[in-house]
């Protein structure tokens, strides 16, 4: 608990002044600098605000921490050079970097009533600006490359047996971006739909290919899910469960899963997004306690570490009434660093950014 409350001493707000909701950031670093991506709203705490919901990317000297530029990204109805958004919310951005001057921002762009789309929009690491126009990412499944909408990820799934009701929104990049023998992966979700699937990410960076979906039992609620692979090849998953603790699941090719099931060293888990990352070797796995700190919601997230994904011990325990939840960790130039999102009893008002720890050369 005392190394939880040494990092979160160390964090600093990203997020402006004037907002009023923030949440589920995610960052890329890039030589003395952050970019990081999160959902904000200028209307209400939380992040349900409807069209009032958009995209920013900032801009923070890893230094100084100090926050240089705040980047409006995409919102509601925005006219681009080549296409005029609907009315609708911009939600849950995501971020990669596609070369040396180039950072791939993606949101889903939600009118509702209509089938949400996954828009892609490039930034300029040199001139510090995004691209005029925006652009849809695409989705591969068995029965052809699609618009990325949620009702070509649902056909995929129904398919193989998925037999929830269909949704026309909610489809995100969801565990993004990682890395196995040279090719990009990213876990898919549809969260009011309870979709689950690990894809992979073709060369052009704008088309994500259906690998395999993870659904089962179908009598849970499973949903938001991160991935990893243990040193012996197997993929593992684990999933946020709206109707109880956090499932796993395994793959031997990321094709065919096994149905989820709980694990004995998750225990008394919340219903919110898990974290699986590997590090210098050794697994991080982080996951919301249901335990509340001063009658606040998300209070308590624990990060635990293993060498093998079978045996783990606790390293980090962040305890907040302001709610610890929706962190993302990155390694660069030696150290680990993260976003959490936080707000009052568990809502979400601010982006925070930091230092969880340096690596074996330091920073």
């Amino acid at each position: 608990m005392a190394a939880g409350r040494r990092v979160m001493a160390g964090l600093v707000r990203v997020t402006a002044l004037h907002v009023r909701g923030a949440h589920d950031a995610e960052f890329v670093c890039v030589g003395d600098r952050a970019y990081i991506v999160e959902h904000d709203n200028d209307v209400q705490p939380g992040h349900g605000a409807g069209h009032h919901q958009y995209c920013v990317l900032s801009v923070v000297d890893l230094d100084t921490l100090a926050v240089e530029e705040v980047v409006p990204l995409a919102r509601s109805e925005q006219a681009f050079a080549n296409v005029t958004l609907p009315k609708g919310e911009c939600f849950v951005p995501r971020i990669l970097q596609i070369g040396e001057r180039t950072l791939r921002c993606y949101f889903a762009g939600q009118p509702p009533g209509r089938q949400a789309q996954t828009w892609y929009r490039d930034f300029d690491l040199v001139s510090a600006k995004f691209e005029a126009g925006i652009h849809k990412a695409k989705l591969k499944t068995a029965a052809g490359v699609f618009d990325m909408q949620p009702r070509y990820f649902y056909a995929d799934a129904v398919a193989q047996g998925f037999t929830k009701p269909a949704r026309d929104h909610g489809l995100y990049l969801f565990d993004a971006f990682k890395c196995f023998d040279g090719q990009r992966y990213v876990a898919l979700n549809n969260f009011p739909g309870k979709q689950n699937a690990l894809a992979r990410v073709l060369d052009d960076a704008a088309t994500f290919e259906v690998l395999g979906h993870y659904n089962e039992p179908q009598s849970e609620q499973l949903s938001e899910s991160s991935v990893n692979r243990l040193p012996d090849g197997t993929w593992m998953a684990i999933c946020r469960n709206d109707s109880g603790n956090y499932h796993f699941t395994t793959s031997g090719d990321g094709r065919i899963w096994t149905e989820g099931r709980e694990l004995a060293w998750v225990t008394n888990g919340a219903n919110s997004k898990p974290t699986f990352d590997c590090f210098g070797g050794i697994y991080y796995l982080g996951w919301q306690e249901a335990t509340s700190i001063g009658g606040g919601r998300r209070s308590v997230f624990n990060l635990d570490v293993s060498r093998d994904g079978q045996r783990w011990e606790r390293k980090y325990r962040f305890e907040s009434p302001d709610s610890f939840q929706y962190p993302t960790f990155h390694e660069h130039a030696g150290a680990i660093w993260l976003t959490v999102t936080q707000g009052e009893k568990g809502s979400t008002d601010r982006i925070l950014f930091g230092k969880l720890e340096d690596g074996p050369t330091g920073r």
